[in-house]
């Protein structure tokens, strides 16, 4: 874990940390429509476990409990960070909000920022019942690991009566760290046409071209 590292390696910090960013969202989540409430139960899920791995570590700090302690932080360290970068990243989560919560924003001032020139190539399949999974990797590459220094790849997505022609008219978004990715829809989402597209983001912010606009039905 790096010095710069916005999550805070000390158990008791951490939890108050995580703490503060399940409470934030859990009063935005009528806003913050994007966000799945199963995706916020099991952030506060894992914070219940790691409390109570911390609270027995401190009331009798054997080296079993210890280990407990460091695995549940490990484990609920893990679970936020895929949650920030899925979905606190992006709008109607503001610079304002992220500030609050103590999660940095993108620099928009450096001037140094590396390029991003790969390209996503995927494929949209059928998982479940009101679920599309995307298939997703670097165009032309052998195998679907992302590319080194990234976050992943950006989804935009809409469920839409007309196909669009730009990616910026798709409402929906999230940071997938890892493939495949799995989109959950409503009841009455079925039967009706999701419209995707995908682009890579390394670390520094920084989104390469969007892919080609495909579209499915929703099952």
């Amino acid at each position: 874990m790096s010095r710069n590292d916005y999550v805070p390696a000390n158990a008791t910090q951490f939890n108050a940390f995580l703490k503060k960013i399940i409470e934030y969202t859990n009063g935005r989540m009528h806003l913050w429509t994007t966000i799945p409430e199963a995706r916020l139960t099991a952030l506060k899920n894992a914070r219940i476990d790691f409390d109570e791995a911390l609270q027995a570590a401190v009331e009798l700090p054997t080296k079993g409990k210890i280990l407990a302690r460091r695995e549940a932080q490990a484990a609920a360290t893990k679970e936020l960070r895929g949650f920030v970068n899925q979905f606190l990243h992006f709008d109607p989560v503001t610079n304002a909000d992220r500030a609050e919560m103590g999660i940095p924003n993108h620099d928009t001032i450096r001037t140094d920022h590396v390029e991003v020139h790969e390209h996503v190539e995927f494929e949209l399949g059928v998982q479940n019942v009101k679920e599309v999974s995307i298939n997703f990797w670097v165009k032309e590459a052998n195998n679907k690991a992302k590319p080194m220094g990234y976050d992943g790849a950006v989804i935009v997505w809409d469920v839409l009566d007309d196909a669009p022609t730009e990616p910026e008219e798709l409402g929906q978004h999230a940071m997938a760290s890892r493939t495949p990715h799995t989109l959950t829809f409503k009841e009455a989402q079925r039967g009706k046409h999701v419209y995707v597209s995908l682009a890579w983001q390394n670390e520094r912010g920084n989104r390469g071209p969007w892919t080609p606009i495909r579209g499915t039905i929703v099952p």
